[in-house]
């Protein structure tokens, strides 16, 4: 297992469906960043985001990666630039489950004026890779992509304050 250092903790907003803390059908995932540079999602999806009996949908899993990754440019910029998805592409080596928590680990692999690419995993419990990605993003300010209200109202909620000093995967 790996053990990655936590140096603080990402926002949530009210809505989203990975992050939105008042999303009944979400994920509710926190995320934190790293020392190394990269963002780790936490969640626990449940049996409303299956698609087989006992297995997370894949559309669920790419949200997760999408979301991760799209947000991993925040560790070099803070929360002034965030990724907009241009390109997603996804590997998928086996089922993820749902009722248990579930990791994600996202990177920025190369920055270049507009545009920023990375990379992301889902981690199973037991440290295995069920999911990988790499995606291109173009950087955008928050404001841009959906305005001062959104900023205002819907984004910055605070989190129970709880950060832990390190996650393993």
């Amino acid at each position: 297992m790996t053990q990655y250092r936590i140096r603080g903790r990402q926002y949530n907003s009210r809505n989203c469906f990975v992050c939105g803390l008042d999303n009944d059908m979400g994920l509710k995932a926190s995320f934190y960043e790293t020392e190394t540079g990269e963002v780790i999602a936490v969640c626990t999806p449940c049996a409303g985001h299956q698609s087989y009996p006992q297995r997370l949908h894949g559309g669920v899993s790419s949200a997760l990666l999408d979301e991760t990754i799209g947000r991993a440019i925040c560790v070099r910029y803070g929360d002034m630039v965030w990724g907009v998805t241009l390109e997603l592409q996804l590997k998928y080596r086996k089922p993820v489950p749902y009722d248990v928590p579930v990791k994600v680990v996202g990177r920025t692999t190369s920055d270049r004026g507009r545009l920023f690419e990375g990379s992301g995993e889902i981690v199973l419990p037991g440290g295995e890779v069920a999911v990988e990605a790499r995606g291109l993003y173009m950087k955008q300010t928050i404001e841009k992509i959906a305005g001062s209200d959104f900023t205002d109202s819907q984004w910055g909620l605070s989190f129970d304050g709880h950060v832990p000093e390190i996650i393993e995967l």
